[in-house]
């Protein structure tokens, strides 16, 4: 088998509900998308959900990346010999994670399709489905309670709430939220690196009530001290995002307890393969790890979705990025029945793609 044609394409989806973190407000995300084709009729898809504040790149960078970079390195080659490729093209594309994450699902993709099989069994095969948790931006506490409260009768049982601008005001929506849902919701907090030490410190006092089960990301992501800081001085596990980028951050992360839990994005880390190395070192050093996404088209979240469900020690996901995007070409690739995504029985990644 040989691969004949790889192309790549952007796509900008506004969100339906436009939201707003520590660091900016998002109202559409672009993703680029790559389609790998092969001489015996099998096509394999995979995307990439660039950003600048996260990955480093931007939707020009990736597209260039993937059609002048990979393309004319990937053409002629056999798509099933997956390490050699993407080793092949380590080095060229190492400045962007998510090109090289996109690489990395559809030639995945193929080979789930070759052999008959979803590539969640083919990884591992744990489970067949995983509970994830659904993001509320920074809105005003009534606003936060209402979009709370909806969620809630929607099927969804675990909430993350973002913040990181004012901590009095966070930890008041925290507590009203709580009082509005109930003590059944599973209660998440990303700061995303808005706090300092003292103030996360602060801000996990004045929650205790509610019960979170984490905090995510509390510091900014190069003071590797400061979230170790607020780890051990923490009542509840606290854990590391954007401070995690590469195996060896991974490594640094768990050799010096900097972390209770990481987050693994495969826009991160480059694909499933590296997720998969980056799990094994949080497994090792005894690290819960949670499966999260970027504003992933349906493609990545299932991507994201096969690799969560391989794996016995992810503990939770947070693959949400697709809900609220219009026009997502690839929508429909991802289950989700009550608050759960689940897996399909499809070949390779299972996903169903217009265009």
């Amino acid at each position: 088998m040989k691969i004949t044609r790889v192309e790549a394409w952007p796509v900008t989806m506004r969100l339906a509900e436009p939201y707003s973190i520590a660091y900016e407000s998002v109202t559409s995300a672009t993703n680029v998308f790559v389609r790998i084709e092969t001489n015996r009729g099998v096509v394999g898809y995979g995307c990439a959900a660039p950003d600048p504040h996260v990955t480093g790149e931007d939707d020009v960078q990736v597209l260039h990346a993937l059609n002048e970079t990979a393309a004319p390195r990937l053409t002629g080659s056999d798509p099933l010999r997956h390490a050699m490729l993407m080793e092949r093209l380590k080095k060229e594309l190492a400045p962007g994670p998510s090109a090289r994450a996109a690489i990395d699902m559809a030639l995945f993709d193929i080979l789930g399709k070759v052999a008959g099989l979803p590539l969640w069994k083919i990884l591992g095969g744990y489970r067949s489905r995983i509970r994830t948790s659904v993001t509320i931006g920074i809105l005003p506490e009534r606003e936060t309670v209402a979009a709370a409260r909806d969620l809630v009768s929607r099927g969804f049982r675990s909430l993350k709430l973002k913040g990181g601008r004012d901590v009095e005001e966070d930890a008041a929506r925290v507590l009203k939220v709580r009082e509005a849902v109930g003590k059944k919701i599973e209660l998440r907090f990303d700061a995303n690196q808005g706090f300092t030490v003292e103030q996360s410190l602060r801000f996990v006092r004045a929650t205790r009530t509610a019960g979170l089960e984490l905090l995510e990301q509390p510091t900014p992501r190069e003071e590797l001290e400061q979230l170790g800081r607020v780890s051990r001085g923490a009542s509840l596990p606290v854990m590391a995002d954007e401070s995690l980028m590469t195996l060896r951050d991974a490594f640094r992360l768990a050799r010096r307890e900097l972390a209770d839990m990481i987050n693994i994005k495969l826009m991160k880390a480059g694909g499933i393969a590296n997720a998969i190395q980056i799990n094994a070192v949080a497994r090792a050093a005894g690290l819960e790890v949670m499966v999260g996404c970027m504003d992933e088209a349906a493609l990545g979240i299932a991507a994201g979705l096969q690799f969560a469900l391989s794996r016995p020690n992810v503990a939770y996901a947070d693959l949400d990025g697709h809900l609220d995007l219009v026009g997502d070409p690839s929508a429909g690739s991802v289950r989700l029945e009550a608050g759960t995504v689940v897996a399909n029985d499809e070949p390779g990644l299972g996903v169903r793609f217009e265009g």
